[in-house]
C-alpha cells in the first residue's frame, strides 16, 4: 500500500510540474498583451511598474518556449535565435520604461511603452 501511495504521489508531482511548464508561448504572449494594456492605462506609478514587471517576466518565460510557427525547429536555428532576439529587444525596451517609471517619469515611461508596438508588430509578422 505504501509503495502504491508513494508512486501515486510521485506521478501527481511530475504531472503538476509538467503542466506548469507546458504553458505555451501563446499564453505568455496573452499575458504580455494584458499587462501592456495595464501599462498604457496606468494612472499610478505602482500600476505602471507592476505591469512592466509582469510583461518582463512573461517575456522571459516565452523565450524558453517555441512558438507554433517554429515547432520542430532546432533551438539553434536562425529562426529560433531571431525569435529570442525579438524578446530580448522587448525586454530591453521594458527595462528602459521601468527606469523612467522608477525615476517618477510616468508620462515618459508610457511614451516609451508605446514603442513596444513596433517591436511586437515586427516579430508577430514573422512568428505568429
Amino acid at each position: 500500500m505504501n509503495k502504491w501511495l508513494v508512486s501515486a504521489l510521485a506521478a501527481c508531482a511530475l504531472t503538476a510540474g509538467s503542466l506548469a511548464h507546458a504553458q505555451g508561448v501563446d499564453e505568455h504572449m496573452k499575458a504580455i498583451a494584458k499587462s501592456y494594456r495595464t501599462v498604457l492605462n496606468a494612472d499610478s506609478p505602482e500600476a505602471l511598474k507592476q505591469g512592466l514587471t509582469t510583461m518582463k517576466q512573461e517575456a522571459q518565460l516565452a523565450q524558453k518556449g517555441v512558438p507554433d510557427k517554429l515547432e520542430g525547429k532546432s533551438p539553434d536555428s536562425p529562426e529560433m535565435k531571431d525569435f529570442r532576439h525579438g524578446l530580448d529587444e522587448l525586454i530591453g525596451e521594458i527595462d528602459a520604461a521601468q527606469a523612467l517609471a522608477d525615476a517618477g517619469k510616468l508620462d515618459q515611461a508610457k511614451q516609451a511603452a508605446e514603442q513596444f508596438k513596433a517591436t511586437r508588430d515586427e516579430y508577430h509578422k514573422k512568428y505568429k
